[in-house]
C-alpha cells in the first residue's frame, strides 16, 4: 500500500493528513463518511450499499520521520448472497495499526541476511508502508482495512446450496466422459 498524492484519483473515502503536523503526543480522530463517500464506497468494494463507515483513530509521530495510525473502523454493508442474491447485512469490526514512512527512509528498507534470504515472521508487525511528499490519507488506510474485512461470499442465514452440481464417483452413467473423444487419437 503506497499512498501518493499523484495518483491523480480522489479515493472514495479521504482524510488527508499533514506529516509535519503530526506530534508524538497521539491524537485521536473520529472519522464518519457522508452519504456520497458511502455511495462512492459501494462502488469501489462492489457491494450493494454501504450504511455507515466509521473510524476511531489515534494518529502519532513514529520512529522521528514515520507515522502511526491505530484504531478501530467499524461499517456496515449490504452485499448480495452468493446462493439466493437476496440482500445480506453485514457489519465489519476491526481494530488495526499501520505505520508509515517517507520513500526512501532506512525503516522501510527490508533487511536480509548474508544468504539474502528474507525472513518475515507471518504473526509479527507489518512492514511500514512509504508515502511521499508531505500529507498521507488516513480515510484511504481506513477504507483499505474495512475492505479487507468484507466476507467474499457472504450468505442468507441457513441458506444452502440446493444441488452439488458434479456427479458423485459410484454414479457411472449420467454424464459422459469428457476425455473418451481421446481414446481413439493417437500420435503421428
Amino acid at each position: 500500500m503506497k499512498h501518493s498524492d499523484a495518483s491523480g484519483e480522489k479515493p472514495a473515502f479521504s482524510y488527508p493528513v499533514k506529516v509535519g503536523h503530526v506530534s508524538t503526543n497521539p491524537v485521536t480522530v473520529r472519522l464518519e463518511a457522508n452519504d456520497r463517500e458511502l455511495q462512492d464506497l459501494a462502488q469501489v468494494w462492489k457491494v450493494l450499499s454501504v450504511e455507515s463507515l466509521k473510524a476511531d483513530l489515534q494518529i502519532a509521530r513514529w520512529k522521528k520521520d514515520g507515522v502511526r495510525f491505530k484504531g478501530r473502523v467499524q461499517a456496515e454493508i449490504t452485499q448480495a448472497c452468493v446462493v439466493t442474491l437476496e440482500p445480506v447485512r453485514s457489519k465489519i469490526d476491526e481494530q488495526f495499526e499501520q505505520i508509515f514512512v517517507p520513500e526512501g527512509s532506512k525503516l522501510a528498507q527490508v533487511v536480509t541476511g548474508e544468504s539474502a534470504e528474507l525472513f518475515i515472521d507471518p504473526d509479527g508487525p507489518d512492514l511500514p508502508d512509504t508515502f511521499a511528499g508531505d500529507t498521507i490519507d488516513a480515510g484511504l488506510a481506513v477504507s483499505e482495512f474495512a475492505a479487507l474485512a468484507i466476507d467474499p461470499y457472504p450468505r442468507k442465514p441457513g441458506v444452502e446450496f440446493a444441488d452439488h452440481i458434479e456427479g458423485d464417483a459410484a454414479d457411472k452413467g449420467g454424464r459422459p466422459n469428457p476425455f473418451a473423444v481421446l481414446k481413439d487419437w493417437k500420435k503421428d
